[in-house]
């Protein structure tokens, strides 16, 4: 097998701003690998948290990494090796996605039947990144109205404080009097245990299905005291990014969110879903900034999970790449061999 590298900067239509600051673009790296007339493509959206800091220092882990690699037939082998030789998960992301859609073009199969997956059934949410009430009500009349989306995850955690939070959260809250709209939140460890209490009951009341890592990465110790009694269900994201992780904090959350640049692709998703539904765990998908390429992925393992938020694509500007259509607000596999995801 050949493998080659691509690196491409990706520009946003609205810059993202979370609790830990705010990016408007990026490079991602890109990872063909061919084999014969077939060609998997992966994508790593790179950020230090995951492991490496740009798309050059992926490329250059992956490198280093295949020079010891003489069979990428055995995926699951690649993918062991790869988390115990330190390879970056979202480096390890690009290629392992890449050889599941090598694998299901020369099975002449969409990867989502190879993996023995349903389409999914569920919307995407749409994300909202932190912004003042006046910028909220701009931007929202262009999702609700022109795009047509009724599902919203509306990132709180704003270093300005709760207070800030809520002007946000109310700003979106007064759509739901025209129309009828999901909101689930996503406070990014934003929140000291004591706010977290206080916005969980808040936002209960407040038409909210949910919360996504309210507190911070290293401090789920205080996980069973958020958890007894909690008002809204509590997923893992940050927190949760191997399926190691989750029997640790399993009796804490009622569920857990999944990434391809975290967990290191498809391999490490499959046993996020397996590891999560044997605790009872409810799950869901997420992304970071990334092409059509990784969403058709990601959608492509999303027909069994309860929650979707495959959206990245959707606000780049533009997406140099195609594959992940929004049909019906559900981010659709296609039904061609492989994850469907190319460059245009």
């Amino acid at each position: 097998m050949e493998v080659s590298y691509r690196i491409e900067y990706l520009k946003k239509k609205f810059p993202l701003r979370i609790s830990r600051g705010v990016r408007d673009g990026q490079h991602n790296l890109f990872v063909a690998v061919t084999d014969e007339e077939y060609t998997g493509w992966g994508e790593t959206s790179p950020g230090k948290s995951e492991g490496v800091a740009t798309a050059e220092e992926a490329q250059e882990q992956l490198e280093r990494f295949l020079k010891n690699q003489t069979d990428l037939s055995a995926i699951n082998i690649v993918y062991d090796n790869a988390i115990s030789s330190g390879l970056a998960p979202c480096a390890l992301a690009a290629l392992d996605i890449a050889l599941w859609d090598l694998k299901a073009k020369k099975a002449q199969m969409p990867l989502y039947q190879l993996l023995g997956f349903p389409k999914p059934i569920h919307p995407t949410s749409i994300t909202l990144g932190i912004m003042t009430p006046d910028e909220a009500t701009e931007r929202l009349p262009l999702i609700l109205e022109d795009e047509g989306i009724r599902t919203l995850k509306v990132k709180l955690g704003n270093p300005e404080g709760i207070e800030a939070d809520k002007a946000m959260y109310e700003s979106v809250l007064a759509y739901n009097k025209s129309y009828t709209i999901a909101i689930r939140v996503d406070a990014n460890g934003g929140w000291s245990v004591t706010d977290a209490k206080h916005m969980m009951q808040w936002l209960a009341e407040r038409n909210c299905e949910y919360v996504e890592q309210p507190l911070k990465e290293g401090d789920e110790a205080y996980l069973p005291e958020l958890y007894k009694n909690r008002p809204l269900p509590i997923f893992l994201d940050e927190s949760c990014r191997f399926a190691t992780d989750i029997p640790k904090w399993a009796h804490t959350v009622d569920g857990v969110n999944m990434k391809l640049m975290k967990c290191g692709g498809i391999t490490g998703a499959l046993r996020i879903i397996a590891t999560a539904k044997a605790f009872g765990l409810k799950t869901m998908i997420g992304c970071m900034g990334e092409t059509s390429i990784s969403i058709a992925a990601g959608a492509a393992v999303s027909g069994m999970l309860d929650h979707i938020d495959l959206d990245s694509h959707l606000n780049l500007n533009p997406d140099p790449c195609e594959g992940a259509p929004l049909i019906n607000e559900i981010t659709m596999p296609l039904d061609v061999p492989g994850h469907g995801g190319k460059f245009k």
